[in-house]
Parts: C-alpha cells; sequence; structure tokens
C-alpha cells in the first residue's frame, strides 16, 4: 500500500480539482479510528434552518477545532470543541497527504443509508477562498456525487473505508455535491471533513 502515492487524478472534468487519494489506513486501523469516535464524539442531531423553518435531521455532527471558532452554516451557529488526540492524528496524516493545513473539523454520522446531504457547496466566507477541505470516511461505503451549477456535469465516486478525498482549488465555487441516500447501506458511516476556518 502506497500511502503517498503522488499519481493522483483530478476527477473533475474542468472548473475545480478533487483529489482521491483511496484508502489511506489499513482496515484495521480504519475500524479502531471508527470505533474511538463513535463512542468519544459528542454527537448531536444537526439543525438547520431553511425557508424560515427549523429543521431537526436525523444526521448527528460534531464540530472540532482550534480554540474559539464557531461555524455558520444554514443559519445555525456551532462553537468548536477541543481537538481529541484521535481527531489530531486524523488531522496530521490528512495534512501531510493533502498537502494543506487545517484548524477545524466538522464530522457527520449518517446511522444507514436512509440518511444523506442534499446537493450544496461548501462555500461559507468563513471557509476563505480556494481553501481545500479533506474528506475522511470510515464506517460503510456510500457515493458521493458533484455537480457542475452551470453545466450540470456529474462525477460519482464510492468513497471507501479508510479513503481521503481533498476539494480545492475553484471546486466549491462551481461544483455542487451530496450524499445520496441508498437503500443498500444498513450500517453507520462517519466522515471527518478537515478545513480551514479564516477569521
Amino acid at each position: 500500500m502506497d500511502l503517498f502515492n503522488t499519481g493522483l487524478v483530478n476527477l473533475l472534468p474542468f472548473d475545480g480539482i478533487v483529489e482521491y487519494h483511496g484508502k489511506i489506513m489499513s482496515s484495521q486501523k480504519a475500524l479502531n479510528y471508527y470505533q474511538v469516535l463513535m463512542d468519544s464524539i459528542e454527537w448531536k442531531n444537526d439543525e438547520a434552518v431553511i425557508f424560515g423553518k427549523h429543521i431537526i435531521t436525523k444526521r448527528k455532527v460534531a464540530w472540532y477545532g482550534d480554540e474559539g471558532f464557531s461555524y455558520t452554516y444554514s443559519n445555525i451557529t456551532k462553537q468548536a470543541l477541543p481537538w481529541t488526540p484521535e481527531l489530531l492524528e486524523l488531522k496530521l496524516l490528512s495534512e501531510q497527504l493533502s498537502k494543506a493545513t487545517y484548524n477545524s473539523c466538522l464530522l457527520n454520522l449518517y446511522y444507514s443509508g436512509d440518511e444523506g446531504m442534499a446537493w450544496h457547496s461548501d462555500d461559507e466566507k468563513t471557509l476563505g477562498h480556494h481553501s481545500a477541505i479533506a474528506s475522511l470516511s470510515l464506517g460503510a461505503e456510500r457515493k458521493f456525487s458533484f455537480k457542475h451549477k452551470r453545466t450540470k456535469d456529474t462525477v460519482s465516486i464510492v468513497l471507501e473505508q479508510g479513503s481521503l478525498l481533498v476539494m480545492k482549488g475553484a471546486t466549491q465555487i462551481n461544483w455542487l455535491h451530496r450524499l445520496p441516500p441508498t437503500k443498500k447501506v444498513k450500517t453507520p458511516r462517519i466522515n471527518l471533513t478537515f478545513r480551514t476556518i479564516v477569521l
């Protein structure tokens, strides 16, 4: 297993950069991290205000980072919790492979394939311009899709257990992404998205 494979291919045909590193750790190590995070992270149901309506999702989330960070999306503000040792290890690994630095992590917990995420872009002003987002997957394999905002071109990939996907460049400006629901997946998936918040 080549953990530092440099022959990365851009999954997007134009207007952005998405690099899939594949599995970046052994299956056993990925399972160990999955179990620790499932038990130690302060998971809470996600909240959003959409068209003036307060929504509580089945999906659970957690927000960790350098001291004092807050993050607002869908009109809800979250305050960062202090890093755990395991999150710091995974942050360092993601930074080494993506050649970027991150100061926060939004974690998502999907209990089954019934839970997903609709089309969206991570284009909040607090994320800065053209900053990288490293997405680490643990648990169930899930399909992940991109759609160009103008041309409607789509690209999809199956994210494996213990794999890393990095979105950078103009991706958030030009592309939407989503985690489509599926009846085929019955087990949980944890997704860690390492980000850089600009104060």
